[in-house]
């Protein structure tokens, strides 16, 4: 074996551990969009040079950034670790750090947020089964704020003052590009990171904490404008739609649309990625279009999601369009002439991975399946010959999940193309999006685009996964529909009494109350305490009803809560009781449990 193929893993790791990482950072920006744009336009509108200054309403922006924004990402960073109790002690760890800075401190909430989350789910696991009946809500609540109380404190003596020291730093850094004219060269840097699905954590992750510093001084920033720039990818998309090929070809004019208006990028990395010359294009595009931003002075007042034109010309600041507007056109004009140079004087060898599985599939005289497309979990020779050889799915697929690294644009189309085909089909499957960090428990089937999917596999190595070249466009998804109707087809015809079993079986127990906190967890730790007597595998865990996990097989509810249980989970079993610390039903479905083991 070469040394080349024994690294090849490796790299591929390293890889998927900086995507990991960085979706980590994107993850706590991209929820709180709403929040950064909705900043950026009472900036925009009210400030002393604003479209229409009133220093009434301008008295929002000052609150928001130094205090509303941090805990909000604050919060999410802590809620991603450790659902809501996470989120609540990030917020209070992250309010340390904003209480000992003069900036606003973005960074410091990326750091205290998920510390915080860390900290309190240490302590959760530490004292899991160990308290007393009717002290649940007492130590939830007394845990919490005594962790909050001493990360807030680290956080206003030790976190902040590194934290404002980086910032300072990473500020002058960029000063110094601005003032030297080199920043265009950071273009060499983002394009390729972009085409590797690093976008969200470049733009959401590093460039728009610092951006939302120099806008809350200066008014507007450019490195909101780095990344979003619309102009490098049509400028590729366009070139393939003139001179490239098969595929590429006739799908580059929809992709365009889809990129340029919808704000897209993901769409054209799978045209680099086909072709990897073009990526000097989306750098040469890429330089040419802060060259000109840079020239003309011009900014964004918040940070442009998703990266359409819209936003992009929506947000800039007063007097600054027709910089930022001829900035797009000139970095779309340079990536245009490259692509198309490359494209039409080199040579076309090189199939996609469609073009080269159907002539693979035709030289052997079969069809391909959708099988074929599956990973097994364990990636060996003998399961890859297993899985070429036509068989069906090797589990029940009643969710298919599209996960990108965002969780929204390209995945959220390819969610939408097989939601159509599999509603045409007759199947009665859920079909959904989301970020790869948020893959639910109860996903059956996993599609990614093939870049991502070492990190899904990562993330659910129990379910079974699909890779894609381009989510808007994949032959994959008639095959994996195709084996699905079969599939399904092999289960309608089984006898009635295996349904009865798989739906009676119930692997994980839920109370449920308004709060999630208080009587459902004394109610779940009485039936813990029933379940484990009684020898029976089951987990049982308490929580609110609007966070009802999808892998819930039996949820129970104070009578009057029943009905909004249902609403939210259907299609699980649902037990209702009078009063959560002392039912009868506990031991009636005890005893039930028992008979279907």
């Amino acid at each position: 074996m070469s040394a080349s193929t024994e690294n090849a893993p490796q790299k591929k790791s390293i890889r998927s551990r900086v995507q990991k990482f960085g979706s980590f950072l994107s993850s706590m920006i991209m929820p709180n969009i709403g929040a950064f744009i909705a900043w950026g336009l009472i900036t925009a509108l009210f400030i002393e040079s604003g479209w229409v200054p009133n220093e009434t309403l301008a008295a929002l922006v000052d609150p928001m950034i130094i205090y509303l924004l941090p805990l909000l990402i604050g919060y999410t960073g802590g809620k991603i670790v450790h659902d809501v109790r996470g989120g609540v002690v990030g917020a209070v760890a992250t309010i340390g750090v904003i209480a000992g800075a003069d900036i606003p401190m973005f960074l410091g909430a990326m750091a205290m947020g998920p510390l915080g989350g860390i900290a309190i789910k240490g302590f959760d696991k530490l004292v899991e089964g160990k308290i007393r009946q009717g002290f649940e809500m007492l130590v939830n609540n007394f845990s919490a704020g005594i962790i909050g109380f001493f990360l807030a404190i680290f956080g206003l003596l030790a976190i902040g003052p590194i934290v404002e020291a980086l910032t300072n730093i990473l500020s002058g850094a960029v000063d110094f590009l601005v003032n030297t004219g080199l920043l265009p060269l950071t273009s060499i840097i983002i394009e390729p990171a972009k085409v590797l699905f690093l976008n969200n954590a470049i733009n959401h992750g590093v460039l728009s904490p610092i951006a939302a510093e120099q806008v809350a001084s200066a008014g507007k920033s450019i490195l909101y404008l780095l990344e979003p720039n619309p102009g490098p990818g049509v400028g590729i998309l366009l070139a393939f739609a003139i001179f490239g090929t098969g595929i590429s070809k006739a799908s580059a004019p929809g992709a365009m649309v889809i990129q340029f208006l919808g704000g897209i990028h993901e769409i054209y990395f799978p045209y680099v990625l086909s072709k990897p010359l073009t990526i000097l294009a989306a750098i040469a595009g890429g330089m040419t279009g802060v060259f000109t931003f840079s020239l003309f002075n011009v900014g964004l007042t918040s940070v442009p999601s998703p990266g359409s034109i819209f936003p992009v010309l929506g947000l800039a600041a007063p007097g600054d369009f027709l910089g930022v507007l001829l900035g797009v056109v000139l970095s779309a004009a340079v990536s245009f002439i490259i692509a198309s140079l490359i494209l039409k004087f080199s040579s076309n060898e090189g199939e996609t991975l469609e073009e080269s599985t159907a002539k693979m599939e035709s030289m052997k005289g079969k069809k391909s399946s959708a099988a074929s497309a599956l990973h097994s979990n364990a990636g060996t020779a003998e399961a890859e010959a297993e899985a070429g050889s036509g068989a069906y799915l090797d589990k029940d697929v009643n969710k298919i999940v599209f996960a990108c690294d965002a969780g929204m644009g390209s995945s959220a189309m390819g969610a939408s193309v097989m939601k159509d085909k599999v509603k045409k089909a007759g199947l009665d499957i859920s079909v959904t999006n989301t970020s790869i960090s948020n893959i639910p428990d109860d996903a059956d089937l996993i599609i990614t685009h093939k870049d991502l999917t070492e990190r899904a596999r990562q993330k659910r190595p129990d379910a079974e996964h699909v890779s894609v070249e381009n989510f808007l466009g994949s032959d994959k998804y008639d095959e994996v529909v195709e084996d699905l109707k079969q599939k399904k087809g092999v289960e309608e015809s089984s006898s009635a009494g295996t349904a009865a079993a798989a739906k009676a079986s119930v692997n994980k127990i839920i109370f449920a109350c308004d709060a999630g906190m208080g009587s459902s967890a004394m109610g779940a730790s009485v039936m813990k305490d029933k379940v484990k007597k009684a020898g029976l595998d089951i987990s049982v865990t308490n929580t609110s009803i609007s966070n009802i996990p999808d892998d819930a097989d039996l949820i129970i509810t104070h009578k009057d809560l029943t009905e909004r249980a249902r609403q939210k989970r259907p299609d699980a079993e649902h037990v209702s009781v009078e009063n959560f610390l002392g039912s009868d039903k506990y031991d009636e479905v005890v005893e039930d449990l028992k008979t279907r083991e």
